[in-house]
C-alpha cells in the first residue's frame, strides 16, 4: 500500500475517534444509570415482594402508595420495569418481582369497563412474552385484547376511554369520551395482531388512531385531553380537559402519549402520515415558548403560574422515550433533544438520593393536578418510561 492512501485512512481514522469516543463514553454513561435504577428499586422490590403488592407513589405521609385493587391503570407499570431490568442484568430476581406482581392483576385481563388494558397488559405480559416467549403470556395478553375491543365503536371510529356511569367525570354529561392517552392502548392490538395474524385487532388500532388524528389536534399539533362524542352518529360534542390547566391548553403529558402514540404507529404500520405527524407533535413541545431548558416540561404548557408551576418528569420521561425511537425513522435532532432530557432527569435535580423517595427513582411527577392526586411526586410509570428510555438509547448507542 502507497504512503498516501495509508495516510488518508489514518487521517480518516483520527477524524473518527471523537464520535467513537463519544459513542463508547455514552454507552458507559447509560450503563451507569441503568445501574442506578436498579440499586435504587432493590428497595422497592424488596418492599413489593414482603408485601405482596405493587407500589404506585407516595402518600402524602412519606409512605409508599400501594395500589388498591380490584383495579388501578397504573398496575402493569412496576412489572414492566422489573422485566425491563430483568432483560438487562439477566437477575432471577427481577423476573421473580415481575411475575409476582402479574399474578396479582391477571385476572383483570377479561374487564370491559375501561380501555386502559393496553397499559397494564402490554406493558407486562407483553414485555414477559417477547422476554421470555412463554405461551402462557400471549394468551393473557390475546384475551386482555379481545376485551378493549369490545370497547370499540364503528360509528365513532374509537375505543371509548370511560364508561360514563359511575365515572369520576360523571357530572360532566358526556356519552362516548376518548382520552389522547388512549393511543398508549393501541400497542397491545398491533402486538395481538402480529402475533394471532388476525388483522382485526390492527384495522380498530389504526381507525382510532385515524379518527384521533382528525379530532384530537389543533393546528399547531397540540393535543385537547377529551374528546366525547355522539355514540349514535359519531359526530363530536365536546373538546374539553379533564386533567389540564383549561380545555383550550396543552396538558403535558397528554402532549407525551401523543407523540409516543403516533411514534408507534409508525413503527407498525410504516405509514408515513404517522411519522409526519408525530414530528409535528414533537416540534410543538420541543419549540413551545413555555418549554423548559433543561427539557422536563411543566405539567401543562399553558399552567398560569409558569415557571413556579410543577414540573412533570413522567411527562419528561415518556417524551425522551418517544423521541429515541422516533430518531431512529427521522433524524438525530431528535435523538440530542432526548439526550438532554435523559441527562437532566438523571441529575440531582429529578434523580433520589439512593436509598430516598422511598426507593423510587424519579421525583417531581404530577398525576392530577386539578383534583390535587399526586403532584410533585414520585410515580411508577415515571420510572417505567425512564427505565425504558435509558434502555432504547443504550440500543442505541449499540446499533
Amino acid at each position: 500500500m502507497s504512503e498516501k492512501p495509508l495516510h488518508g485512512i489514518m487521517k480518516s481514522f483520527i477524524f473518527l475517534l471523537p464520535v467513537i469516543f463519544y459513542a463508547c463514553n455514552s454507552k458507559n454513561v447509560t450503563l451507569s444509570q441503568l445501574k442506578k435504577v436498579e440499586n435504587q428499586l432493590e428497595g422497592l422490590r424488596e418492599a413489593a415482594m414482603a408485601e405482596n403488592r405493587i407500589p404506585r407513589s407516595i402518600t402524602k405521609e412519606g409512605n409508599i402508595r400501594w395500589i388498591i385493587q380490584p383495579y388501578d391503570w397504573t398496575e402493569g407499570f412496576w412489572p414492566g420495569t422489573c422485566w425491563m431490568l430483568y432483560q438487562q442484568t439477566q437477575d432471577e430476581k427481577w423476573k421473580e418481582a415481575a411475575i409476582a406482581a402479574q399474578k396479582l392483576i391477571e385476572h383483570h385481563k377479561d374487564l370491559t369497563n375501561d380501555h386502559d388494558l393496553g397499559f397494564i397488559f402490554n406493558n407486562s405480559y407483553g414485555k414477559a412474552y417477547r422476554i421470555t416467549g412463554e405461551e402462557q403470556y400471549k394468551k393473557v395478553l390475546i384475551d386482555a385484547s379481545n376485551a378493549l375491543i369490545t370497547r370499540f365503536n364503528d360509528a365513532v371510529g374509537c375505543i371509548k376511554s370511560w364508561d360514563v356511569a359511575g365515572n369520576w367525570q360523571a357530572e360532566r354529561g358526556w356519552k362516548f369520551p376518548v382520552i389522547i392517552d388512549n393511543l398508549m392502548n393501541l400497542e397491545m392490538l398491533f402486538e395481538a395482531s402480529n402475533i394471532t395474524g388476525d388483522s382485526l385487532y390492527r384495522n380498530i388500532a389504526i381507525t382510532h388512531a385515524n379518527t384521533t388524528m382528525e379530532n384530537h389536534f389543533r393546528p399547531d399539533g397540540s393535543s385537547y385531553h377529551v374528546v366525547d362524542y355522539d355514540p349514535e352518529t359519531g359526530e363530536v360534542r365536546s373538546k374539553v380537559t379533564a386533567q389540564g390547566f383549561a380545555d383550550e391548553s396543552a396538558w403535558a403529558r397528554g402532549q407525551a402519549w401523543a407523540l409516543y402514540g403516533y411514534t408507534m404507529c409508525y413503527r407498525y404500520t410504516k405509514d408515513q402520515k404517522y411519522l409526519d405527524f408525530a414530528e409535528k407533535i414533537a416540534d410543538f413541545i420541543l419549540h413551545h415558548s413555555n418549554y423548559p431548558k433543561d427539557g422536563v416540561p411543566y405539567w401543562d404548557f399553558n399552567a398560569s403560574d409558569i415557571p413556579k408551576a410543577p414540573k412533570d418528569a413522567s411527562a419528561g420521561a415518556i417524551i425522551a422515550s418517544a423521541l429515541i425511537e422516533l430518531s431512529g425513522y427521522t433524524n438525530d435532532k431528535y435523538l440530542k433533544n432526548a439526550k438532554h432530557i435523559l441527562n437532566t432527569l438523571s441529575g440531582d435535580a429529578y434523580t433520589a438520593k439512593p436509598g430516598e423517595n422511598q426507593h423510587f427513582v424519579l421525583m417531581h411527577s404530577v398525576s392530577n393536578f386539578p383534583s390535587g392526586n399526586e403532584v410533585d411526586v414520585p410515580l411508577n410509570y415515571a420510572d417505567y418510561y425512564y427505565t425504558e428510555a435509558l434502555t432504547r438509547w443504550l440500543m442505541k448507542r449499540t446499533e
